[in-house]
């Protein structure tokens, strides 16, 4: 029963993916087309959490999500037309796009029925996220995941730094504390 439920989750996962990734070059705005390219990443990070990648996913879903907002956010404060809303279009030429995309689609599409693919051999790891790092970073890992930690222990540091004043820097009364 579960995997059957898996099975169409991650079809309608894999459909919401796809269907979403061409909304964001048929809808009239930057906004949605910011919207539905985040929809069409989290149905990935949902297939990926289907296939027991579980850090991936929730890595992409965690990214993405803020990467769409701060997006968003810039789309509003510096882009001409008002919050991305007012009509566009996102298609530039259509007919070298078409023949581009259709080649190669055609290329992958046939690559994919005639690359003699490779049997598995034994079984999958236990835990796919350590053995993805491990193939990655090897011997490293370990010394990857602290450089992590002290490159965003920089970056707080670097901004609460770099604020002109701090949150204590004012008086009681709302205004600026004499300096």
């Amino acid at each position: 029963m579960r995997g059957t439920v898996e099975a169409v989750a991650f079809w309608v996962l894999a459909a919401a993916a796809v269907g979403a990734g061409v909304a964001v070059f048929v809808v009239d705005s930057m906004a949605r087309a910011t919207f539905a390219l985040l929809a069409s990443f989290l149905c990935v990070g949902g297939e990926l959490l289907l296939i027991d990648l579980h850090y991936l996913g929730v890595l992409i879903v965690l990214m993405m999500i803020m990467e769409m907002l701060v997006m968003a956010v810039f789309m509003v404060m510096y882009m001409m037309n008002p919050a991305g809303l007012m009509p566009m279009t996102m298609l530039h030429n259509r007919r070298g796009a078409l023949a581009i995309s259709g080649g190669a689609f055609a290329a992958l599409a046939a690559g994919v029925f005639t690359v003699p693919w490779p049997e598995r051999e034994g079984r999958p790891p236990r835990d796919p996220t350590v053995a993805l790092g491990e193939a990655i970073m090897g011997p490293k890992m370990l010394v990857m995941m602290v450089i992590g930690v002290a490159i965003l222990a920089t970056m707080i540091a670097t901004v609460v730094l770099s604020a002109h004043r701090g949150r204590y820097d004012r008086d009681r009364d709302g205004g600026e504390a004499a300096r």
